[in-house]
């Protein structure tokens, strides 16, 4: 994960008014854990969260190029994005001459798109349930006339590994020099992946996105799909599309597999008139870090300005340096379709379930359940009429609200007779003295089913609204 942006051309070969991305998600098929075991299935999207978290807390760094530019065209894309296994959210798309499709993970907190590439790809550690791994989509390099790896005095080298990029065998007056550009390793929370960077073309229905650099993965760890970074970086595909905006509406999720999917809208064109809203969406700006210098992931990031968290009326009295990222660039908050789960930072984190034990004290804790699952507060209702649950809001800047329907933050554990916070946290402490790292709170995909959410690069705002996302 990385960032530098050099400088290049984007050519679309078509220009057209509007294509749909299907969108699913990754989960879990409790039929296919032992026993059909469904706090197996919580534990694991629990810790993957918390993995994940350690990872956009502690990215590894890459010094930052600036200024990128892109050639402008008018489109829209749509794809649907389907849940599928592990968390995540999926969405397939094509590449090559002739086109290949492939599924990725849909994610915001990263930017390169990557395949597993060439038959002999290898992922260490993908025995997911429901997952055969020798099964897995790759992307075969040869049988594409358009496929090119890219040289490493190609600038599009430089989105992974900036201006300082060392080419070993070229002298520094030479042109063309035919030295491929360095090999790529990627840490994703428990995966990682290693490859090539290759030139290729990106199919949509009527669209063609050509030179597209994408990463040829030829060993993975942990890593059963492909992944489609659409972070804020220079190599991410909003980057490389020019997209003036994209959204979704994630379905719902009760971690099985379905194969219902709802649309990713790619918005590379004049659709919106600059400054125009979407009606009915609540609007907060994006921010920036004061100190993304000290880590280049921190430009890849989407982070919010979250102001306040509320349990049900009461305001939690969370510190500021915890809700914006602070001078030495750690703390505030990012939206992230990566994490499954919400990360809060342990003060944080403590702060909110405390609030939610207090108000929620007329039910008996369910602290077994929380070391099983690794979620809680978790509490035992059992044998009541009705149940009261505190509404959990987040509030931006701006005023925007995300008053979250209680199905987004509890969840049915094991029976009817369980619930539990579906919002995890670490064991790290928080100090002032450098012990806190990266965002304090991460907005993860189980929080946003049934939003329609909007990332509007242009005018630099993040919107969305409550939203059925049924197709």
């Amino acid at each position: 994960m990385a960032s530098p942006p050099p400088f290049f051309f984007l050519i679309f070969l078509s220009i057209v008014t509007a294509v749909k991305l299907p969108l699913t998600h990754f989960s879990h098929n409790t039929d296919q854990l032992p026993n059909n075991d469904p706090y197996l299935a919580l534990r694991r999207l629990a810790d993957s969260s918390i993995a994940r978290a350690q990872q956009l807390k502690q990215p590894s760094s890459i010094k930052p190029n600036e200024d990128p530019l892109f050639a402008s065209s008018s489109a829209a894309v749509k794809s649907p994005l389907t849940p599928k296994s592990y968390g995540g959210y999926s969405v397939s798309l094509s590449f090559g001459t002739p086109s290949q499709t492939i599924p990725f993970v849909f994610d915001t907190g990263s930017s390169l798109v990557w395949f597993p590439c060439t038959s002999r790809y290898l992922c260490s550690g993908c025995n997911f349930p429901g997952l055969d791994p020798t099964r897995i989509s790759k992307f075969v390099p040869k049988s594409s006339s358009s496929s090119r790896v890219i040289g490493c005095q190609n600038p599009k080298c430089r989105f992974l590994f900036g201006s300082d990029v060392k080419c070993r065998g070229c002298h520094p007056n030479t042109r063309n020099c035919t030295v491929p550009c360095p090999p790529y390793i990627l840490q994703y929370g428990l995966g990682s992946t290693a490859g090539i960077l290759l030139s290729e073309t990106l199919n949509f229905a009527d669209l063609t996105v050509p030179d597209f650099v994408i990463g040829c993965s030829i060993l993975s760890t942990r890593q059963p799909a492909g992944i489609a970074g659409f972070g804020r970086g220079p190599e991410s595909l909003p980057s490389q599309m020019n997209l003036k905006r994209f959204s979704h509406c994630l379905v719902s999720r009760r971690f099985d597999d379905t194969k219902v999917s709802t649309d990713l809208d790619l918005d590379t064109g004049s659709g919106h008139k600059t400054g125009s809203k979407t009606p009915g969406l609540s609007y907060t700006p994006f921010r920036n870090n004061p100190n993304a210098s000290s880590n280049a992931a921190f430009l890849e990031y989407y982070y919010l300005s979250l102001r306040r968290i509320y349990v049900g009326s009461k305001r939690v009295k969370v510190p500021y340096k915890l809700l914006a990222p602070g001078p030495d660039g750690n703390g505030g908050s990012i939206v992230d379709s990566g994490s499954t789960f919400t990360f809060m930072e342990r003060p944080v984190f403590e702060l909110v379930a405390e609030e939610f034990a207090a108000q929620m004290s007329n039910y008996s804790r369910e602290k077994e359940l929380e070391k099983i699952t690794g979620l809680g507060p978790c509490f035992n209702i059992s044998g009541e009429g009705s149940v009261t649950v505190p509404e959990l809001t987040f509030e931006f800047k701006g005023g925007a609200k995300m008053e979250l329907p209680l199905s987004n933050y509890f969840t049915l554990v094991g029976s009817v007779d369980n619930v539990c916070l579906t919002v995890v946290s670490d064991n790290a402490v928080s100090t002032a003295g450098g012990g806190r790292r990266g965002p304090a709170i991460i907005l993860g995909s189980f929080q946003q089913q049934n939003y329609h959410v909007e990332y509007d690069l242009e005018n630099d705002r993040f919107g969305f609204a409550r939203k059925k996302c049924s197709p």
